[in-house]
Order: structure tokens, then C-alpha cells, then sequence
């Protein structure tokens, strides 16, 4: 049974999560987080130091969930019906939420990149095990000539997340589905063995 010091914790990083998911890191105040969490400031600093050590456990939280995301969704008789299966869970997950909110590694990527050299490092790991996941996937789907080869693993892994977070951020932009689907269906077609004779 959970402590009330881990409940309130998980309390904190949740509303963060919201907070910073739709507002942005830098938009988001403490002021912000005890307005959601109705705890006190001195509950706050007890569990974190401040707002940049909430942000670095929000990431991490999130990179648990999203990892446990794709391997639970990598699967199927074959390898290319894994990816199959992984592109349709991506649209649903997004689908659930309506659009809004995007996906956080994206967002914090755009938002930070330029001027938080430790936010810039966890999300280019982040990624990085994102790619290599898929590639791991890819390179069995060639090997088995369920996708094109013509293309290296690594290029198609890299493609994939760059149209995934682009579809991403044009179905968050518009809060309708459609530029995800159109993402995810290029991506099949570029996949395809009918593309290149495999």
C-alpha cells in the first residue's frame, strides 16, 4: 500500500504532466502546480527541489509509460504485423485523448531544445531508444521480406518517429485525427514490398 509522501507525489507528477504537456515547461508556474495539486508549497519542495527536478521525473514517468507503450504493442505473428499493430495503437492513443496535448518528448524537444541542456539530453535518449526499438523490429521485417530492404533499419526507424511526431503535432494543431491517419497510412505505403520489389 502506498505511503501518503508516494501519494502525494504521484499527485504532483500527474497534474505536472498535464500542466506542462498543454502549457510548456516555461509557461508553467509553481504558483501553477499547487493551484492543481492543492498541496502547500512546503509539501512541493520536500519532494522535489524545484520545478526543473519536477520536469526531469515528468519525463521520466512518461519515458516508463511510452516504453511500456511500444513493446506491448510491438507484437504479432510476424514483424511486419507488429509495426501494423503499433501504427493503429499510436492513432487510438491520440484518438483517446482528442488531440490535445501532442506527445510530451515532442513538445519538450521544441520547447527546450534551444535552452536546457538537461531536458535536451533525457529526450534525445529517449528517442534514441525509440529508434532503436523499431529498427530491432524493421530489420526483422526485412529479414523475413515482409518490407522493403532497400532502405537501412536505422533510416526507416529514424523516418518512422520523424512522421509519427510530425503527424503528432498537425493532429494536435488542427484537434482532428486525420493528418496522424494520413502519416501513419504513408508510412505503410512506404514500408510496403509492392514499393520496392523485395
Amino acid at each position: 500500500m502506498a505511503s501518503k509522501g508516494d501519494l502525494t507525489k504521484e499527485r504532483i507528477l500527474s497534474e505536472a504532466a498535464l500542466l506542462f504537456q498543454k502549457k510548456g515547461f516555461g509557461a508553467t508556474s509553481i504558483n501553477n502546480l499547487l493551484s492543481a495539486t492543492g498541496i502547500k508549497k512546503g509539501s512541493l519542495y520536500f519532494h522535489f527541489p524545484g520545478k526543473e527536478e519536477i520536469g526531469l521525473a515528468v519525463l521520466e514517468r512518461d519515458k516508463e509509460r511510452s516504453i511500456r507503450f511500444m513493446n506491448s504493442n510491438l507484437v504479432g505473428a510476424t514483424p511486419e504485423e507488429c509495426l501494423t499493430h503499433y501504427f493503429a495503437a499510436v492513432y487510438r492513443k491520440h484518438e483517446k485523448s482528442k488531440f490535445i496535448g501532442g506527445c510530451l518528448f515532442g513538445n519538450t524537444a521544441l520547447e527546450m531544445s534551444d535552452s536546457n541542456e538537461s531536458y535536451t539530453r533525457f529526450v534525445e535518449r529517449m528517442f534514441a531508444e525509440w529508434i532503436a526499438r523499431l529498427e530491432e523490429v524493421i530489420t526483422a521485417a526485412q529479414e523475413a521480406g515482409q518490407v522493403r530492404d532497400d532502405l537501412e533499419a536505422n533510416m526507416l526507424a529514424h523516418h518512422v518517429v520523424s512522421t509519427i511526431e510530425g503527424g503528432i503535432m498537425l493532429a494536435r494543431l488542427k484537434k482532428d485525427g486525420r493528418p496522424l491517419s494520413l502519416c501513419l497510412d504513408s508510412l505503410k505505403k512506404l514500408f510496403s514490398c509492392e514499393t520496392k520489389t523485395c
